[in-house]
């Protein structure tokens, strides 16, 4: 088996400004600053896309690295205030709601052959997991055969909570938003449908992906013999060996006092 390439020395995402960027600021602006008496319908609806539109180019400023559910998001932003400015009816955006998460499920199973499978961006990913040490456990054990169907699993497993998210997606949007474009209504159901999907979607959702990353531990360490700690990828620090105590090096090694 040819061993993974060693991780790409990336500065880590920072969660809780892509939480703010892509999720708070963006509804609190919809909720609240898209009347009348503020920044109006449109305009509260372009200052929502500036924040996770910026933080899009940001992070890979920062880190110049692709992320595949980066894009889908920046794709959905895109396509929300298309719609938006388009004025177009409620029925698109359950549409877009419904098949992105869908395109993900089926992006995932496409690729389970190519050389670069995305489960590996879920859960298989090298600046999680040490990928060089379950490589050569794996070959050490002739386990190859086995991670290949741990891995194959794992990809069902993803694509449909994806196809599961998607169809649940459609339904809340139809059901949401029923007010016409252009209105602090229209956005206010977006915000709404906003929050829905974060919290009464992507919680089930997340507990698919949860599932799926607790089996592929659980496969890995009966293929690879490994524990936990060693799968999973240590600090640099963390790996260092311990410095030698005080005056350790004087010390004589033939037994002398």
């Amino acid at each position: 088996m040819t061993t993974s390439p060693a991780a790409p020395k990336t500065k880590p995402e920072n969660l809780l400004l892509n939480l703010a960027c892509n999720v708070a600021l963006p509804t609190a602006i919809m909720s609240w600053a898209s009347g009348d008496r503020a920044l109006g319908p449109k305009w509260g609806l372009l200052v929502a896309l500036v924040f996770p539109l910026g933080y899009g180019f940001y992070d890979f400023a920062q880190r110049r690295r692709f992320n595949f559910i980066s894009a889908i998001g920046f794709v959905s932003v895109l396509i929300t205030g298309g719609f938006g400015l388009m004025k177009l009816d409620g029925f698109w955006f359950a549409v877009k709601d419904g098949v992105l998460p869908a395109l993900i499920g089926l992006a995932v199973l496409a690729s389970m052959k190519s050389k670069e499978p995305l489960v590996h961006e879920f859960l298989y990913n090298p600046q999680v997991i040490d990928v060089e040490r379950v490589a050569a456990a794996l070959d050490a054990r002739g386990a190859q055969a086995g991670f290949d169907r741990l891995m194959r699993t794992s990809s069902y497993i993803i694509a449909s909570a994806m196809l599961i998210s998607g169809a649940l997606n459609y339904g809340f949007a139809r059901a949401i938003i029923q007010s016409p474009p252009g209105t602090e209504a229209f956005n206010g159901e977006l915000a709404k449908m906003h929050w829905v999907s974060l919290v009464g979607l992507s919680v089930p959702t997340m507990g698919m992906l949860v599932f799926a990353l607790w089996r592929l531990f659980k496969g890995l360490r009966g293929l690879t013999g490994l524990t936990l700690d060693e799968i999973l990828r240590q600090p640099p620090e963390d790996k260092k060996a311990a410095p030698a105590e005080p005056g350790s090096a004087d010390k004589p090694t033939d037994g002398t006092p």
